[in-house]
């Protein structure tokens, strides 16, 4: 069983894995996922597993405009990722009786209300971190599906 310092704190003694989307231009990627990682060991958690996922250039092959345009942007709207990423972090995370992910990107509610019910578990993002940084206790509230009264409805 796992033991919890701190019962206001939900990173506190959580064991978290730690998820991005990058850029193919962006070569630092590792860099954002280290700094990440020291604000959830300092909030108490174990990273137990790093995913990242790469949006890549376009298909010159095919003729499918935009890669370049959209490299920027999530592969999905309602979960960031791809649906194969997404499925393969469930996994990881059900397998690892994960407490937490965290996102190195900015997340919707959307996003967090659909990434809980999938991963079932806390989902943050790295300005929650950094929020949460200045503050030992407290910080933002879980998102899980359960919490949201109209997520029937949204479905």
């Amino acid at each position: 069983m796992k033991q919890y310092r701190d019962a206001d704190d939900p990173l506190d003694g959580a064991d978290v894995v730690l998820i991005g989307l990058f850029s193919a231009k962006e070569k630092q990627y590792e860099v954002r996922l280290d700094e990440l990682a020291a604000l959830a060991e300092a909030r108490g958690s174990r990273v137990v597993g790093r995913y990242v996922q790469r949006r890549g250039a376009s298909d010159r092959w095919q003729g499918r405009p935009g890669g370049a345009a959209r490299m920027s942007q999530p592969f999905s709207r309602r979960t960031l990722l791809t649906h194969g990423k997404v499925r393969e972090i469930a996994e990881a995370c059900r397998t690892a009786q994960v407490d937490a992910a965290i996102f190195v990107n900015a997340l919707t509610q959307l996003q967090r209300r659909v990434l809980a019910d999938i991963l079932g578990c806390a989902i943050f993002s790295g300005d929650d971190l950094t929020a949460m940084a200045g503050t030992r206790s407290g910080g933002p509230r879980r998102v899980s599906a359960a919490d949201d009264p109209d997520h029937e409805r949204q479905r």
